[in-house]
């Protein structure tokens, strides 16, 4: 849902030309020094990239998932280490403190992380626990006016930098399964809590991950979100259909600007007296690729809009997103095959891009979880 034409078109434009003449000719820099330059940062922040899917009240500019959407595929067209950098205040780092946090809890953390004061962490997956989310180890025992979280979380996005961190901890050992787990604000600095080295990644460098230790972590009672236990993994999911339809988005800005890269080079590249272009087996792969990006943009507008409805969406964003991260892959091999050996040199874009986009296959639940999901749903649907 567009709320004011105008209004979204002015936004997409500014993070356009933001993504443009800011964002790309950093990408280099990133990928050499392993972060995101300060002075990016600012201007992020002042152009309020922090909040903008935190509603208005708490200083955000509360986009709706089609407008968000819209953002998103601009910013896939950069390195997808600036996303990250925002993404966690905007998703998963501030969700679901938003949708089952207290009035306290939104008041104490929403504005902060809508300004860019607060950079957020979302702590679910662990060693032994990632699409099986339900079985974590990690523990929050009561006592008293306070809980003691112990345990140890693997492979969260920002950890080295995040000032605070949603944290999915066990609750009840009685409760099998899910309702078993809540969910913790645990601030940066507090006693017990740690880091692991940051993780070296196949791509995505300047999108910092590590571990993130708990060890007899003693957080008030009042950071429990909504205050009620047994809710944590039901509010971790309330997150992922928006996570998914976002990821989605990502890789089809990522895709339109690999295929941008790859169709520049098809027309100055020559071989045998003519612009590879000219070639039916190239543009065999420019064709493939722009009608599956098409395809799932097609999908992610679809699935943002019925989300904005109030639909249920599980089935569509997990084909979304499966889908389009899916194709992203497909699309950043033909790159690197318009390119021929050129494209597997760091001379060009598409070297690192070809690195970067394989992570959307496997956050935000892998392409197999997406399958499970949306066979699981088809079943259900059948038997009524």
């Amino acid at each position: 849902m567009i709320r004011d034409p105008e209004t979204a078109r002015l936004l997409v434009e500014t993070v356009h030309q933001f993504v443009t003449e800011t964002l790309i000719p950093r990408e280099e820099e990133v990928a050499e020094t392993n972060a995101i330059p300060a002075d990016v940062v600012e201007q992020m922040k002042e152009l309020g990239f922090f909040g903008l899917t935190i509603p208005e009240e708490y200083g955000g500019l509360g986009l709706t998932m089609e407008e968000e959407v819209n953002v998103a595929f601009e910013l896939g067209h950069t390195s997808p280490a600036f996303r990250s950098y925002i993404g966690t205040n905007n998703g998963i780092g501030s969700i679901g403190i938003l949708v089952d946090g207290t009035e306290a809890q939104k008041n104490a953390y929403l504005p902060r992380l809508a300004s860019g004061e607060l950079l957020s962490s979302f702590c679910l997956t662990e060693p032994d626990a990632g699409s099986d989310a339900a079985s974590l180890k990690t523990t929050a025992v009561r006592d008293g006016d306070h809980y003691v979280l112990n345990g140890t979380k693997r492979f969260i996005t920002n950890a080295p930098l995040a000032s605070i961190f949603t944290v999915m901890a066990r609750t009840s050992h009685e409760i099998k399964g899910a309702g078993g787990i809540s969910a913790f604000i645990v601030e940066r600095g507090t006693p017990g809590l740690s880091f692991g080295k940051p993780d070296h990644k196949m791509g995505q460098k300047g999108a910092l991950t590590s571990d993130v230790i708990f060890d007899n972590v003693r957080i008030p009672a009042s950071q429990l979100i909504g205050g009620v236990e047994g809710v944590g993994f039901k509010t971790a999911m309330k997150v992922l259909d928006k996570g998914r339809i976002h990821i989605a988005a990502l890789s089809v800005g990522a895709a339109e600007r690999m295929l941008s890269d790859a169709l520049a080079y098809a027309m100055e590249r020559k071989q045998f007296g003519q612009p590879i272009a000219e070639f039916q087996l190239i543009q065999a792969m420019l064709a493939d690729s722009k009608a599956e990006i098409y395809a799932a943009k097609c999908m992610v507008l679809d699935a943002a809009r019925k989300r904005d409805e109030g639909l249920n969406v599980s089935t569509e964003a997990s084909c979304a997103k499966m889908f389009a991260t899916e194709m992203c892959g497909r699309v950043a091999d033909r790159c690197v095959q318009i390119h021929g050996g050129a494209g597997y040199v760091s001379d060009y874009a598409i070297e690192r891009f070809y690195r970067d986009v394989r992570l959307f296959r496997i956050y935000e639940g892998t392409t197999q979880i997406q399958q499970v999901v949306i066979a699981r749903n088809m079943i259900r649907a059948a038997r009524g």
